[in-house]
């Protein structure tokens, strides 16, 4: 039986990533700006969650509590801002490259943890931390000549680290909700982006054809509502290892959309810089030491 469930939860992982990795293709073909993007986003994925936590009986009033709400009114601030960084990163810097430093957001976990929770840092996380911070260097300093905006490339690079902070914020954040179900954190995240941003909403500026609306709404409703029914509902059943493991298909597929459907090609630097990224998020994530531990030593 735990065998079966720790399968189900592996299958629901894959395909919470596998849709995580399209977002990039579903933001950059709407032609939107990131504030329309982001609000439809919420609007959609507001109502496929809504339905979700119906079904799954949340929307309870026990759960609510002004603390509550306080502390997911804070969380809401952080991931809306960090889809709307990450969104404005992709055109900028390529979905690529944005996915790829959105990937430090372990780190930035991790000193958040230690400046906010007081918690340790083992040396081999902090070994992990110089790996990523040389390859973040690395993929900087190529000259972006192949990016679809070379101009805009250190612009689009600082909007994902930015979007990698505001997430690491909105993990803190979520920590503290313990005992409040994930899938109402989640629609009360959105809801309160549809009110947040519903001033920028350029409503002159919607998609004229139906394929730009259609894409729209597969990022409400497919990459957003059920990849967070998904992803929370493989969360409950697998081990921390392996979760963190299962979440590097996102930035792999990612890369391999934005190749397939954007032409985007990487110098052979970047490519590097990348792997030395996403190596460091995974040794975090997965705890592999590069530091001996020390040993005790006897009286």
């Amino acid at each position: 039986m735990h065998t079966d469930e720790t399968r189900r939860g592996a299958i629901e992982m894959s395909l919470a990533m596998l849709m995580s990795g399209t977002i990039g293709w579903l933001v950059v073909s709407s032609g939107q700006t990131p504030f329309n993007v982001v609000f439809f986003r919420c609007v959609f994925g507001g109502a496929t969650l809504f339905a979700a936590c119906a079904v799954l009986g949340v929307l309870r009033r026990q759960f609510f509590s002004w603390r509550m709400l306080l502390l997911v009114a804070l969380g809401s601030v952080a991931i809306v801002g960090n889809w709307l960084l990450l969104f404005a990163a992709y055109s900028r810097a390529s979905i690529s490259m944005a996915t790829t430093v959105y990937n430090t957001q372990p780190f930035m976990l991790v000193a958040l943890g230690v400046l906010v929770l007081r918690e340790r840092v083992s040396m081999s996380t902090i070994a992990w931390l110089g790996i990523a911070f040389a390859g973040l260097v690395m993929v900087v300093r190529v000259e972006p000549a192949v990016l679809a905006m070379p101009g805009q490339y250190l612009e689009g690079i600082g909007y994902a680290l930015g979007a990698a902070f505001l997430y690491a914020i909105s993990s803190i954040v979520t920590k503290r909700l313990k005992g409040t179900p994930p899938h109402l954190i989640a629609l009360l995240h959105v809801s309160l982006g549809v009110i947040m941003l519903s001033p920028f909403v350029r409503f002159d500026q919607l998609p004229a054809v139906a394929s730009g609306w259609i894409e729209l709404v597969v990022l409400g409703v497919v990459n957003t509502g059920l990849m967070y029914v998904l992803l929370y509902g493989a969360i409950q059943k697998l081990p921390t290892a392996m979760t963190g493991a299962l979440s590097f298909i996102y930035p792999v597929v990612a890369i391999v959309v934005d190749w397939i459907a954007f032409g985007q090609r990487l110098a052979w630097l970047q490519v590097a810089g990348a792997v030395l990224i996403l190596l460091a998020a995974a040794g975090v994530n997965l705890g592999w030491r590069i530091v001996p531990a020390r040993r005790a030593t006897a009286n």
